[in-house]
């Protein structure tokens, strides 16, 4: 493929094969949901993000309705991530006690941190994990140690010190950062708290993945409100895969073959999950290279083992985009059709807007267009997974148009 195609896709022939997902049963035990809700709405400052609605934007792409869950107004934080790795470390501190539940004030006492003794708390990140982590240590007074790749921004650096963490650079990608955090937890006795799951690393990854429903049960209850029993198609962006997962699991969960049509997607750079789909196999595969795209998020080359088998259960379609698909939809949330609301997303929460516009706008996408059944009574939810996390890129292609559509592609 070339690199400059807007969209490549492949269809995913295992998905909804079975009512029941094994995987998704697994990390989405009966109830889970409700338990994450009920953790996070004691939190100061917990408050249900917005579910926005791009009318005019759905009548000029040719569908009934555009639906946008704004986590850029998260806990102040401006990404979503802070829900896993709270949640987590909540699990991990609940366990680590014996207890079966903890209130927030309870988590927070100085009863519980001396039974605790030190942690040194510690994960690789792309930038808004490592933030959400160093954030809830911050608040349970506990050391965080985050790595991260030798290409993060100095702005995502700087947002995870703010919260007083040590951020250790790693001369390598994503992969590599992940590594060095594991190596060097085990030699200093650290605990990890990652979204990406490896052998023998499991439980605390699905800890961070259930803590992400609750955005996913808020969106529900929000579509409940517009008399929406649920969208048609949901639009997920993915690195290693845990959020994607996390929710086509959660609606996999809910409505079993009825789901909606769901679609992950991945920059052409890093797409890791649209490979290990190519492959067809049912198993992870790693891609390899330096991942360089302006989706920091998402620049990822090992899927996460844990999230693949529910997506290899739960994905209908798997797609890549190249930066300027990810630039087109920063810019369409950010300069909307008069009448729909601005958003401010950065560049992996808009990355699935951008493509959606060409799907529909460009007829060598017909093919998938049919075969994803988007027509005029689509009802397309979008997460908008960040805001403005890197001031310094965002105005780059935002104000001065870094990463424009090329010429052959516009419309």
């Amino acid at each position: 493929m070339s690199e400059l195609e807007p969209i490549s896709w492949v269809a995913n022939k295992h998905a909804r094969q079975t009512a029941e997902s094994t995987a998704v049963s697994q990390l989405l035990p009966p109830g889970i949901s409700k338990a994450t809700r009920r953790f996070h709405a004691q939190i100061p400052g917990y408050k249900i993000t917005p579910l926005k609605s791009l009318p005019n934007l759905a009548n000029y792409l040719g569908v009934d309705s555009i639906w946008v869950k704004d986590e850029s107004q998260r806990m102040g934080l401006n990404a979503f991530k802070s829900l896993g790795g709270s949640f987590a470390i909540y699990q991990f501190i609940r366990k680590r006690l014996g207890v079966a539940e903890l209130s927030y004030k309870e988590l927070m006492s100085d009863t519980v941190r001396d039974k605790l003794g030190e942690i040194t708390f510690t994960s690789a990140t792309d930038g808004n994990h490592g933030k959400g982590l160093a954030w809830a240590t911050k608040k349970l007074r506990f050391p965080c140690v985050i790595y991260v790749h030798k290409d993060t921004s100095q702005a995502r650096v700087d947002a995870i010190t703010e919260y007083g963490a040590e951020v250790r650079v790693v001369q390598g990608n994503y992969d590599d950062a992940v590594r060095q955090c594991n190596a060097d937890a085990q030699a200093n006795g650290w605990q990890v708290i990652s979204d990406t799951s490896w052998p023998g690393y499991e439980e605390i990854p699905a800890w961070v993945m259930q803590g992400y429903t609750t955005l996913l049960a808020e969106t529900q209850e929000q579509f409940a409100a517009q008399g929406i029993v649920k969208p048609t198609h949901v639009f997920v962006q993915a690195g290693v895969g845990a959020f994607a997962a996390a929710t086509l699991g959660f609606y996999h969960r809910l409505f079993g073959l009825e789901a909606p049509i769901s679609v992950v997607v991945e920059p052409a750079t890093a797409a890791c999950l649209y490979y290990s789909a190519q492959m067809g196999d049912g198993q992870p595969h790693t891609i390899d290279g330096d991942l360089q795209t302006i989706m920091a998020g998402l620049a990822c080359g090992e899927p996460s083992p844990l999230a693949w088998q529910t997506l290899w259960d739960c994905a209908d379609f798997f797609l890549t985009s190249p930066d300027y698909v990810a630039a087109k939809g920063m810019r369409i949330y950010g300069v909307p059709l008069q009448g729909d609301p601005i958003i401010i997303s950065g560049e992996s929460g808009a990355v699935t807007l951008g493509s959606l516009t060409f799907i529909m706008q460009h007829e060598a996408y017909r093919s998938l267009k049919q075969q994803l059944q988007l027509d005029e009574d689509s009802v397309v939810l979008f997460i908008n997974t960040e805001g403005n996390t890197d001031p310094h890129y965002f105005r780059q292609v935002v104000w001065e148009g870094h990463h424009p559509v090329p010429d052959e592609y516009l419309v």
